[in-house]
């Protein structure tokens, strides 16, 4: 079957490239305050809470400015600015960017009652009505518990929402898998573990994160593998946009950046940190921190590239 259209439209044709830098930033920022908002819950669960040295502390304010940022790179790459509150007009369950945008508004109370758990001294001393509001909070019976379920259900949400509004444009053949959500999710959650990691000053907390990346960066390669055997596996059209990242012309960068430096040589360093044979250094974090984010970059990019109109059948 043959198409001839005279159709042209410099943002589509003939490759889609309509989104930038700045939906790939938006996609790793949300991920990683997703895991973020999950680990926090966690230790809140652990009963951390009453340690006033626990990173779950020092995670919202850190959240409320990633998520703003992310937020700000999303606002950016709108065509039509000024008519983005017409977004919280509606709700369509169909839509994966409905669904976002109102997943996005569950994060900032979601933070913030995380945030008001404990106001920090130097906060406090210069507002000192936000240690009322903590106080109120605190006051609820099993409040570290709700806060950190809270937590935990809404960086679900955000960590999978991010990977699900690719899949959802099925006339992407590389985003057209079910397995995006569940590789965002993960990678969220190992960026996430290493930047909180890298802040923590726990020792205990720092091994455990250690322990926990280590987890995710296994989990992510085998999903990897498995987002890529199911391309293969598929039509001719997933298996060449497959072949984008494999020898493609992102091949280079996924390989090296991703897969090597963003989660083999992380994973083999913070193993031996874990069993204490190198000291925990930030390498490896910021490793897994650059991968995750290239990662986004990547499949951002060849996503577009890819498109069923390029082959024949």
């Amino acid at each position: 079957m043959e198409v001839t259209i005279t159709r042209h439209n410099e943002m589509i044709d003939p490759t889609v490239h309509v989104w930038g830098w700045e939906i790939p930033v938006y996609l790793f920022l949300g991920g990683m305050v997703a895991g973020m908002m999950i680990l926090s819950g966690y230790f809140f669960l652990k009963g951390r809470s009453r340690d006033l040295v626990c990173v779950c502390y020092r995670i919202p304010l850190i959240g409320l400015v990633l998520i703003s940022l992310g937020m700000l790179a999303l606002f950016l790459d709108l065509e039509h600015k000024p008519f983005v509150w017409r977004l919280y007009t509606t709700f369509e369950i169909k839509s994966p960017m409905s669904w976002g945008s109102w997943i996005l508004l569950l994060v900032y109370p979601a933070l913030l009652a995380n945030f008001f758990m404990y106001v920090p001294d130097p906060i406090r001393g210069r507002l000192p009505f936000l240690q009322l509001w903590s106080d109120k909070l605190r006051s609820v019976p099993n409040a570290p518990i709700k806060v950190g379920k809270f937590n935990i259900a809404v960086g679900i949400l955000l960590g999978t929402y991010t990977g699900v509004l690719l899949s959802s444009l099925g006339a992407r053949p590389l985003w057209n898998s079910a397995i995006l959500g569940l590789l965002f999710l993960t990678s969220g959650l190992s960026t996430a573990a290493a930047f909180v990691h890298m802040i923590a000053k726990d020792q205990w907390e720092r091994e455990t994160l250690a322990m926990a990346d280590n987890m995710f960066l296994t989990a992510e390669l085998v999903i990897l593998a498995l987002f890529i055997i199911n391309m293969l596996s598929s039509s001719e059209v997933q298996i060449r946009a497959a072949m984008l990242l494999l020898t493609g012309p992102y091949a280079a960068t996924f390989w090296v950046f991703v897969i090597l430096l963003g989660i083999l040589v992380p994973l083999f360093i913070q193993t031996r940190a874990v069993k204490h044979k190198v000291i925990h250094t930030p390498i490896a974090p910021l490793l897994v921190m650059l991968g995750g984010l290239i990662l986004r970059f990547i499949l951002v990019g060849a996503g577009q590239l890819s498109h069923y109109a390029l082959y024949k059948f």
